[in-house]
């Protein structure tokens, strides 16, 4: 069974003369442990996608299940849960807790997804530091650190709940190229590991090189679907 699976999806935002068609009838399986790039022009899409996949907005049309479950009829409140146990998030802005240590952000989102902060999950939180290479700067807050620092802690805070999707939309945009590569390389080392599902939304070169499947969307469509090796 696919972990993902849209079946003739649209998405339509406005009403009458104004109306956009963001998606015009998607269909997409994604399996347990791909490492997928969706690529297009700006306006193709690939934001609206990706909104719908994590379970941020909700089709106009068509059926999107994940685990065989429909995320388009569940309520918000169960949309929130879903995320929350299911899915992680990457951004290009980061979105990490000014206030708190990289610890800390990474250690809140465990918090925020309901479980009970254990021995064991403090553990955890100190071994996905250490795998993004920041074992020794966990304790330092975001303006404390580079921006590829802090775009490990955004890898490590998406990792620590063990989802099985992480959504990352444009990841690479504000990092140079020796920092770009090199978080790709902790998060096709994650996806090799522990089997975690990662789809990426991207304009940039590099990160196609590393994908094993490559979706380009065009004008709300899937123009082109490719397999690697």
């Amino acid at each position: 069974m696919s972990l993902l699976t849209m079946e003739g999806v649209k998405k339509t935002y406005g009403k009458g003369q104004v109306e956009v068609h963001a998606l015009r009838g998607v269909d997409l399986h994604i399996k347990q442990g791909e490492f997928t790039t969706i690529f297009g022009p700006s306006g193709s899409g690939k934001t609206t996608l990706l909104n719908l996949i994590g379970a941020l907005d909700t089709p106009s049309e068509g059926n999107i299940l994940f685990q065989g479950n429909h995320i388009g009829r569940m309520s918000r409140n169960e949309q929130a849960l879903h995320r929350r146990e299911h899915i992680g998030f990457i951004f290009q802005s980061y979105n990490l807790i000014p206030v708190l240590t990289a610890y800390e952000n990474v250690e809140f989102s465990l918090k925020f997804s309901g479980k009970k902060l254990n021995h064991d999950l403090k553990k955890r939180v100190v071994h996905i530091l250490e795998h993004v290479g920041l074992g020794e700067m966990m304790h330092r807050r975001p303006n404390e650190l580079s921006g590829g620092q802090n775009q490990r802690v955004a890898v490590a805070r998406a990792l620590v709940k063990e989802p099985d999707l992480v959504l990352a939309d444009e990841p690479t945009a504000n990092l140079d190229t020796d920092t770009s590569k090199e978080v790709l390389e902790i998060m096709v080392r994650m996806n090799s590991e522990l089997n975690t599902t990662f789809i990426f939304s991207t304009h940039d070169p590099m990160v196609m090189e590393y994908a094993k499947r490559l979706l380009e969307i065009r004008d709300g469509n899937i123009s082109h679907d490719e397999m690697r090796e």
